[in-house]
């Protein structure tokens, strides 16, 4: 349903863009003609997957290392990709962090480790390109994504949650700020999508796995082109009038039960510890 030049001469950098949804996203972009850079912290990883799209797509993807926790780093990146470039017109902020855990059992350091990616990073990454793009007069794009438990809140996640409300809330308050400027704002909110970074943290048992799929109305997961189309049309200039509005992709899942990740109550508390050694496995 797309024109292959949808997204033609689009500068578009995607955060955590070398794996997983991220990197559907990328590879959807590409084909709908925009141009991509990458960012996430393992240089390998980036280097490999910009090599690997770049191949499959009529233009090279830029790859540029940089942990988004720490704003000098943002910079850096966004001087190398304007630099490679000439500009960005669209920010995909993807990078983040997650696991499933009872919030007793967690440290300051395991909310910050989450917070400093999801909200933090969000935050350095809009701030930064937001002023160069009102500097310059230029008009922008910020996609989000966040989640569909980022306002209802959910048990078992608390670092996350917390963390993309804030990014929610970024979402809404900077698309009535900038929009004077040019500047829009939108989010999607995705339910269960399997990548294998993120299930092996959220959902590392096959009974785990069938409890989130037997929360969604339509009983299956979300395939990963859906996301990226839904992406590809936010970030497109037919959604020009669209600002400040949070899209959910995940089924009917939040409707059939808020917080994602509260059954886990049933998980028994010699389970947990099990539980925590899959995990750390899926780091």
């Amino acid at each position: 349903m797309f024109q292959p030049n949808l997204l033609k001469d689009k500068i578009v950098l995607v955060t955590g863009g070398g794996t997983g949804l991220g990197r559907a996203m990328c590879e959807r972009f590409l084909s709908l003609g925009a141009k991509v850079a990458i960012a996430s912290r393992r240089q390998e990883v980036l280097e490999a997957a910009a090599n690997e799209m770049s191949a499959a797509s009529a233009y090279p993807v830029l790859p540029v290392a940089c942990d988004v926790r720490h704003p000098e780093q943002v910079s850096t990146m966004l001087d190398t990709v304007m630099q490679h470039f000439g500009r960005i017109d669209v920010l995909v902020n993807n990078a983040a962090g997650n696991f499933i855990s009872p919030t007793e059992r967690l440290s300051h350091r395991a909310f910050d480790a989450v917070l400093g990616i999801v909200l933090h990073g969000t935050v350095y990454c809009t701030l930064e390109l937001g002023k160069r793009w009102i500097a310059a007069g230029q008009p922008g794009t910020v996609l989000n994504i966040v989640t569909t438990y980022a306002w209802t809140g959910s048990g078992y996640v608390v670092p996350s949650a917390a963390a993309k409300a804030g990014v929610l809330a970024l979402t809404r308050s900077l698309a009535v700020e900038w929009a004077k400027y040019g500047i829009r704002h939108v989010a999607i909110a995705p339910g269960p999508f399997p990548t294998e970074g993120a299930w092996s943290r959220l959902a590392p048992t096959p009974d785990l796995h069938e409890k989130l799929v037997a929360r969604v109305p339509m009983g299956r997961v979300g395939d990963k082109s859906e996301l990226a189309n839904l992406a590809s049309y936010l970030i497109s200039d037919y959604a020009a009038y669209i600002n400040g509005e949070v899209i959910t992709i995940d089924g009917g899942e939040w409707l059939k039960g808020a917080g994602e990740f509260n059954e886990l109550e049933a998980v028994p508390t010699e389970a947990w510890d099990r539980l925590a050694e899959m995990t750390k496995k899926g780091k």
